[in-house]
């Protein structure tokens, strides 16, 4: 995807959440010639080993919008990208500072959408440019079709197909981007849980052969929320009892590709895009 820049900067930031992702970014971002990476780190977030991959990094806590800002600025950024989720539960238990109270106080809603947007503007009140999330990385955003694991039968590519359906709908209105279904019905919809929880509580109902589905929002900003599964999506997925994974095809990130495929023929997962 392009980025909405005429240029990229030779220094960008991470805003980086937890899981893979940031070390992901970082690498792609080296290879395509960024010579300065620059890191806000989130306690109890961020994997701590990120600053081995960085040139610069400094911690805060969720909330801390004029801290991290600052540190940009010092730092000389007028690029970055959001890489890695925060867990949901911290984006309700804030420690705001003064300049986030007054985001926070504008905000008619507090989802993640409404809060991710709210701080792309106050980077940009900074001359700070929010660059979407699938920058360097279009080579993980696979076409339609199997993406690893055995083939699938029709009636699960069916299965596939309407859970991605409700999932689009769910998404629309907000509730949620991942369902899991099996045979035709509905057993679980993601709300403020996660998804993980989301899959454990599906595949237990489904007791085995249950469908996840993950798609991205109607007119999704790219710049941030973007779908990624990764290879804990996988186990937590086949421990469930889910053994068929529905995304949506040039809107998903893969992270962690080749052990995601390992993963999914070792645990007979069936990852599926879609369009």
């Amino acid at each position: 995807m392009a980025v909405t820049s005429s240029r990229l900067e030779t220094t960008i930031a991470l805003i980086a959440g937890n899981g893979i992702y940031p070390e992901t970014f970082a690498a792609a971002a080296r290879r395509a010639g960024v010579a300065k990476l620059v890191a806000a780190a989130f306690t109890d977030e961020t994997k701590p080993d990120l600053g081995q991959k960085v040139d610069a990094i400094e911690w805060f806590r969720v909330g801390q919008l004029s801290k991290m800002i600052a540190f940009f600025q010092r730092e000389g950024v007028k690029q970055c990208v959001m890489v890695g989720q925060i867990a949901p539960r911290n984006l309700f238990d804030l420690r705001p500072d003064l300049r986030t109270l007054m985001l926070l106080a504008r905000l008619k809603q507090r989802n993640a959408e409404s809060l991710f947007g709210g701080i792309a503007d106050e980077l940009k009140k900074d001359g700070i440019e929010l660059l979407p999330a699938t920058t360097f990385l279009d080579d993980l955003l696979p076409p339609p079709g199997l993406v690893a694991g055995p083939a699938v039968k029709k009636r699960r590519w069916e299965d596939a197909e309407y859970g991605f359906k409700i999932a689009k709908e769910t998404s629309r209105l907000d509730i949620g981007q991942t369902v899991v279904v099996k045979n035709g019905t509905v057993l679980a919809v993601e709300a403020f849980e996660g998804t993980n929880e989301t899959v454990q509580r599906g595949g237990k109902m489904g007791r085995g052969k249950a469908t996840m589905a993950k798609v991205s929002k109607p007119n999704q900003d790219m710049r941030f929320d973007v779908p990624v599964i990764g290879p804990d999506t996988i186990k937590t997925a086949a421990s469930a009892g889910v053994d068929v994974i529905a995304i949506e095809a040039g809107k998903t990130l893969l992270l962690g590709r080749e052990e995601i495929v390992q993963s999914c023929a070792a645990l007979k997962v069936s990852v599926l895009a879609l369009e």
